[in-house]
């Protein structure tokens, strides 16, 4: 029998209590628990439990006696932290988010042994049954409370404004995030040292360095197109390509709808087989898409139904999550990472869709994942200047400049600067990028050379040029 350890009680009680904009009494709180843990809580253990919710300033509490209810404190942020639930049978634990009532279910009915659950196919009525501005897989009152959760600070500015802002942050968090929800063993630091060095980790398979630099890429195309990019197929296929040089068999399959059947490793769902049929149902999924009103609601249509349909021969979920980013970068919304995502949790949702057409346990993900992925961003904007969008634009060009006039031992003069920058830099830039090159070559020092790729030795070898030329 599992159970949730106390800490997660409290933080189970509290989202429930969240809910519930006008409050709730115990004995309806008592009741909804229910739902939600393999053994009821007894009144008294509740009751402590919300007491000691009272004086953590968690919870507040409106009325009197038996008009008393629970309430949560406005603007307050719930931590969405994992679960750990613990199995008495077998003395293993297993990291997990908080799943509601429906979710559980879900996760009960795919984990049946594979024999026991019923082979089937791609159910089309479940794409063409859905009414963009009719239909919706997240509720009112929660595309509201995610409006709320992600606004950022950039309001109405253009689009892409936010996720340039936190651009090497997204970098970092999304491709290791995504990647690690593939079975790719980069830690995050392996990663960011290959976003930022390029400095593949030792040991790892090749597949895995390159995975990680086709999240880069593709982020980077969605937030330096951000005016451009959207629910059309131009965007979806190039998205895929870039997700997937270098890794498929077919190299010719890249950015290209699937022509033959496809197999899901661990689920009795066989998607659909006819090319045909596919690309219908793929440009019907993006014309619906493309007219859902509400950008949180476009975004988890994309996470649900992409994968479902299985357009591609591979990295359909990895499209799924980069695509489910588009309406949230395009807004200024904070966007959504997969950061901490169990995988476990993560499988088990897309079985729910795929096997059953039940979204309620990838929406329990959702909700988990985009809550954290707000926590994260928005703090650190709190603390963070601008960065320079010159240097974010010709990022790669500043490090090429400074290589070759460091390892050409070149003195650091506007001339040989001017040199090498007039062919890589359009005229209208030229004069601030060439500034930004003579302040990061007299910042230069032992601390940061590797933001440039460099060697210390080559530094020293030509620090005395440079201090040659201060003199």
């Amino acid at each position: 029998m599992s159970r949730i350890v106390p800490g997660k009680e409290l933080d189970l009680i509290q989202r429930i209590i969240s809910e519930h904009t006008k409050g709730i009494g115990i004995s309806a709180l008592e009741k909804a628990l229910v739902h939600h843990l393999p053994k009821a809580l007894n009144r008294r253990t509740l009751q402590r439990r919300l007491e000691r919710l009272l004086t953590d300033k968690r919870i507040t509490t409106e009325g009197e006696s038996i008009a008393l209810v629970y309430k949560c404190i406005p603007g307050l942020v719930i931590t969405a932290e994992p679960m750990v639930m613990e199995s008495s049978n077998k003395g293993e634990s297993e990291i997990y988010i908080p799943i509601s009532s429906e979710g559980r279910t879900i996760r009960e009915m795919v984990r049946q042994p594979v024999m026991q659950r019923k082979p089937v196919g791609y159910h089309r009525s479940f794409l063409e049954d859905y009414d963009p501005g009719v239909t919706f897989y997240l509720s009112e009152s929660l595309r509201a409370q995610f409006h709320e959760m992600g606004r950022t600070p950039v309001g109405e500015r253009p689009a892409g404004t936010y996720a340039r802002k936190i651009l090497n942050r997204l970098l970092i968090d999304l491709s290791w995030a995504s990647s690690r929800l593939e079975g790719n063993t980069y830690n995050r630091l392996d990663t960011q040292n290959l976003i930022e060095f390029g400095q593949a980790a030792e040991g790892k398979d090749i597949h895995e360095t390159q995975m990680i630099l086709n999240h880069k890429a593709a982020i980077e195309m969605l937030i330096q197109e951000a005016d451009l990019i959207g629910f059309n197929p131009f965007t979806f296929l190039n998205l895929h390509a870039i997700l997937s040089e270098n890794l498929l068999l077919d190299e010719n399959a890249s950015g290209r709808l699937r022509r033959r059947p496809v197999d899901i490793f661990g689920s009795v769902f066989h998607p659909v087989a006819m090319p045909q049929v596919l690309k219908d149902c793929f440009h019907l999924l993006l014309q619906k898409s493309a007219a859902i009103p509400d950008p949180f609601e476009q975004a988890f249509f994309i996470m649900v139904q992409l994968p479902y349909l299985q357009p591609f021969e591979d990295v359909n979920k990895r499209v799924s999550r980069l695509g489910a980013n588009i309406p949230l970068i395009q807004n200024n919304l904070c966007p959504l990472s997969f950061i901490d995502v169990p995988e476990q949790a993560y499988v088990d949702g897309f079985l729910g869709v795929y096997e059953f057409n039940q979204v309620d346990l990838l929406r329990d993900v959702f909700i988990w994942s985009y809550e954290r992925s707000c926590q994260r961003y928005l703090a650190v904007t709190q603390t963070m200047a601008d960065p320079d969008p010159m240097r974010i634009r010709y990022r790669e060009t500043l490090i090429l400049v400074i290589q070759a006039i460091v390892r050409g031992l070149k003195v650091p003069s506007t001339k040989n600067i001017w040199q090498l920058t007039h062919e890589l830099v359009p005229e209208n830039d030229r004069d601030a990028f060439n500034k930004i090159v003579v302040d990061a070559l007299q910042g230069l020092h032992e601390g940061n050379v590797a933001r440039y790729r460099l060697k210390l030795s080559e530094f020293l070898s030509w620090k005395p040029v440079r201090k040659a030329r201060d003199l």
